[in-house]
């Protein structure tokens, strides 16, 4: 294949010195099969409640392709069958489509537990078609209430709601008289739980099932136990930890949900001489405390390591003083699989340099930097006397003084305790908390300790990251690797605001403002796929949606508010926009509607929040600077833009009459907001940047306005010698609005500010993640207001997709979700001579690669097969329809 071109092909007219040359071919000498096969996004899922999985595949860079035609999809109940090209299951047929992404199954209907081996081939262009792909599978959870048969259960004590208590370790011995050969173990807890069989730990997830309206449901976990259990007898144990359901949440008491941690198992085996072996929790199951002497998420974790009970989870263990366990009444809750990436231990952090020692009349204090704020625990290797206890404490930064700066932290007591039982090296890492912090601070160690007495281990939702970032301005790519890090701190079983003091919610607002970014760095699909069905259980019965996500006290702002509760419709929107999954938009319309109907009922002459309003008006734009933008005129913004989103869904959807109402209800608001907000020489509200940001981000400014509007915007900024004042809400669309109309010098000189406020100044004070505060710390005032003041709080790194999308210059396709056609259209400006972009989207991966070298713009390109990309050149604007492959353009700059 050759692909040459010196013509604009959209205009066909001639381009001045342009080149573009597809610098590696896109074919093989035949077609290759496809690969990275995935159902609901996820490689060989075990435990689905999906009735209808969707299936998705791949084709490498130089496979043959440059668009599907067809594909064939088989399905079988045994890989002997799959092999053997039997699709005793399923077998689609040929099908004449280009979708590789999210293909429905659409065979008989699915059993509960059943295995379903899957393989797929595909034809090209020219009718060629490839090889079957390697097998992949999929198995189904328990899809019906009958199908359980286990009992709740829990040990016969409880802390109180300021109190905590021991962790209850529970086991059961049972035989097996045959060898296995298929073990499923179905899991749950209220609270969260470690299951271990004959001394193994079960998974290697953190904090399971997850945190849900424990009210309303509860997750549950599917391991494949087989290699674990042995002919003969066998033991099954658990330890429980508080968790999110009896332990701390945010500046409340304990115990918001229960008052005591409870659990949940059926261990189902079959045998090689055909038997069947079921185990559940009930009566005859037993209990005793051990090590963990207290848990909490918030507060810390504290061990007596001389109380451990070495082989507890293994069979021969005496088990003659523990006692029998509750039963606990069946609450009545939705059992859901845990859908998608649980928390694990993603990587390791050492210390930066040798701990720096101090000491007090009592204690040595050793302090160790990590070098990374992070959100984790430590494992702790160290030896010494029996009984000696050492005080682990953890902070974002040090004060002045060396010591921990904790103030920021409030209630939270972020303090682990361990007690040594003194039989030479012993490793410690907690088991039920975790904290957010760079530095740890041990009290009660020898006078010198080895580097490598603690190490970090950075937990959070094992999600795939998809994207990455780099340019020549250093300082924009430690602003990248924050606004990444912010996330891995923050995405940790919900999307939280912050991972440190006594909060660590699901922020609506944070979330929505955050959600686009957080689609470049990581696949999120299944992460927001499972919070929205949170989200589903938490709306009220007037449709309201809380500030969070869980909600764990419904009296706290059951409506989030103007750019916070509207995260129900803008989220799913967003991941439907960027991986083309309409099964989130149509499983949750329904609560989009009642969201909307909620707003309707609330408003007045089409106005959000009016004055006069009795209820919540909102956060408005939160921790703005020196500005003020009414909550009115955000949520009336908001209004339009939800109702501009509903239209799209409902389209999407294929909802005709529902999408001409909201498309009415759209221009409406737009007219009222008008009306009130806007004057005849384009000014709007109070004149904040966050005024004229809503209103031209959200298309609400009749066309005449919008130069008006853009320039009072830019006089704002220059008056305040080139610096922002937008809060959470403006923030996210200021450099957008400015970039897409005809401001984009500005938008560079924002970015590329290094004084506060700006995005830059904290990276200048050594930042490693996003901060809540524009000036959460200031070189000259020192640390912000103790009563908010994270380090790690990712909402102002939502100008990350602005790095992607403008700088680099990847982007969606308007018209086309999921990147089957998308733009490529770096715009360059400020100090920028490179930047480089690459994302792994749902067809493989993009790159846009750009460089400015000797008054010549060399810009280097990737499209994955099966998509499509209009390539436009800055400088010239020329504009090239992209097959899949890889490209080099070289253009004189003008």
């Amino acid at each position: 294949m050759t692909y040459k071109s010196q013509v604009n092909q959209s205009t066909n007219q001639p381009i001045n010195q342009l080149t573009v040359i597809p610098y590696v071919s896109i074919y093989n000498w035949f077609m290759q099969k496809p690969i990275h096969l995935t159902c609901e996004h996820l490689s060989n899922p075990l435990g689905l409640d999906e009735i209808q999985p969707r299936l998705s595949w791949q084709f490498a860079a130089n496979a043959g392709l440059k668009k599907q035609t067809a594909y064939q999809i088989i399905a079988a109940n045994s890989l002997a069958a799959l092999q053997a090209g039997v699709g005793d299951v399923w077998d689609s047929g040929r099908v004449c489509s280009d979708q590789s992404h999210l293909v429905a199954y659409d065979g008989p209907a699915l059993a509960s537990r059943q295995r379903v081996y899957w393989k797929v081939r595909a034809w090209n262009e020219a009718g060629e078609g490839s090889d079957w792909s390697d097998v992949a599978y999929w198995e189904m959870a328990l899809l019906h209430p009958q199908d359980w048969q286990a009992a709740w259960i829990e040990a016969p004590w409880s802390g109180g709601p300021r109190t905590t208590s021991p962790s209850p370790y529970m086991r059961r011995v049972f035989s097996l008289p045959a060898p296995p050969i298929r073990a499923r173990l179905y899991v749950s807890a209220l609270g969260v739980f470690r299951a271990s069989l004959n001394g193994t730990r079960v998974g290697n997830d953190d904090f399971a099932p997850g945190w849900t309206n424990y009210h309303k449901r509860v997750n549950y976990c599917t391991y494949d136990v087989t290699d674990l259990l042995q002919v003969g007898d066998n033991a099954l144990g658990a330890i429980l930890g508080d968790g999110w359901y009896c332990g701390h949440t945010s500046w409340y008491h304990r115990q918001m949900y229960g008052e005591r941690p409870r659990f949940l198992a059926q261990l189902e085996v079959e045998l090689a001489n055909g038997e069947r072996v079921c185990l559940n929790t009930d009566a005859t199951w037993q209990v005793s405390t051990g090590p963990i002497l207290e848990s909490d998420m918030l507060m810390g974790e504290s061990v007596d390591a001389r109380r451990e009970m070495p082989g507890w989870d293994t069979p021969n263990f005496d088990d003659s003083r523990w006692q029998g366990v509750a039963l606990f009444t069946d609450p009545g809750l939705t059992r859901s699989a845990f859908v998608g990436e649980p928390v694990r231990p993603i990587c390791e952090l050492p210390p930066i340099a040798p701990p720096q020692r101090r000491k007090n009349h009592v204690w040595n204090i050793h302090t160790f930097d990590l070098g990374q704020n992070f959100s984790g625990r430590i494992r702790l290797k160290v030896s010494g006397k029996r009984g000696d206890t050492l005080t682990l404490r953890y902070a974002e930064a040090l004060n002045p003084d060396g010591s921990v700066y904790t103030a920021n932290l409030r209630s939270a007591r972020v303090t682990d305790h361990y007690t040594l039982k003194g039989d030479g090296v012993e490793v410690y890492e907690s088991f039920f908390t975790f904290h957010g912090f760079r530095y740890v601070e041990i009290k009660g160690l020898a006078d010198d300790v080895p580097v490598d007495t603690v190490t970090g281990i950075v937990l959070h939702n094992d999600m795939r990251q998809t994207g990455s970032f780099s340019c020549s301005n250093t300082l924009l790519n430690q602003l990248q690797h924050n606004i990444e890090w912010g996330q891995r701190g923050n995405y940790l079983d919900v999307p939280t605001d912050c991972p440190q003091r006594d909060e660590r919610m699901g922020w609506t607002g944070d979330a929505q403002m955050f959600i686009r970014t957080a689609a470049f760095n990581f696949n999120v699909a299944p992460f927001f796929s499972r919070w929205q069905r949170v989200m589903d259980d938490e709306q009220g019965e007037n449709g309201a949606i809380p500030a969070v996500i869980p909600n764990t006290d419904p009296t706290f702002v059951p409506d989030g508010g103007p750019a916070w509760s509207d995260a129900a419709i803008i989220c799913p929107w967003t991941v439907y926009r960027c991986y083309n999954d309409t099964g989130i938009l149509r499983q949750h319309y329904a609560t989009m509607q009642r969201f909307m109907a909620y707003l309707a009922a609330t408003v007045q002459n089409d106005i959000r929040t009016y004055p006069d309003y009795a209820g919540w008006h909102g956060f408005g734009d939160w921790l703005s600077i020196n500005s003020e933008t009414p909550k009115d005129l955000i949520g009336t913004a908001f209004y339009a833009h939800d109702a501009e989103l509903m239209a799209q869904i409902a389209t999407v959807l294929g909802k005709p009459d529902d999408a001409a109402h909201y498309a009415a209800l759209f221009e409406r608001v737009k007219t009222a907001f008008n009306r009130r907000f806007v004057t005849a020489e384009g000014w709007v509200g109070t004149g904040s940047q966050t005024c004229f940001v809503l209103a031209l981000h959200f298309n609400l400014l009749p066309a005449p306005l919008r130069p008006l509007a853009t320039e009072a915007l830019v006089r704002d900024i220059q008056r305040r010698n080139t610096h922002l004042s937008t809060g959470f809400v403006g923030t996210p669309y200021l450099t957008h609005v400015l970039a897409n109309h005809g401001r984009l010098d500005v938008a560079y000189a924002l970015l590329e500010q290094t004084t506060c406020p700006s995005w830059l100044y904290p990276v200048t004070q050594g930042a490693t993640t996003i901060w809540e505060r524009w000036d959460s710390f200031h070189h000259e005032r020192g640390f912000g207001d103790v009563g908010m003041n994270s380090f790690n709080h990712y909402a102002y790194g939502a100008i990350g997709e602005w790095l992607y999308q403008v700088a680099a210059g990847i982007e969606l396709d308007d018209k086309c979700a999921g990147y089957q056609h998308f733009v490529l259209r770096p715009r360059p400006g400020g100090t920028l001579t490179h930047a480089s972009a690459q994302y792994q989207s749902p067809y493989g991966e993009i790159m846009s690669d750009w460089a400015i070298k000797n008054g010549q713009f060399e810009w280097y390109v990737r499209v994955p097969p099966n998509s499509t990309a209009l390539a436009v050149l800055p400088f010239t604007n020329a504009a090239h329809e992209l097959w899949a492959g890889d490209y080099h353009f070289v253009a004189t700059i003008p």
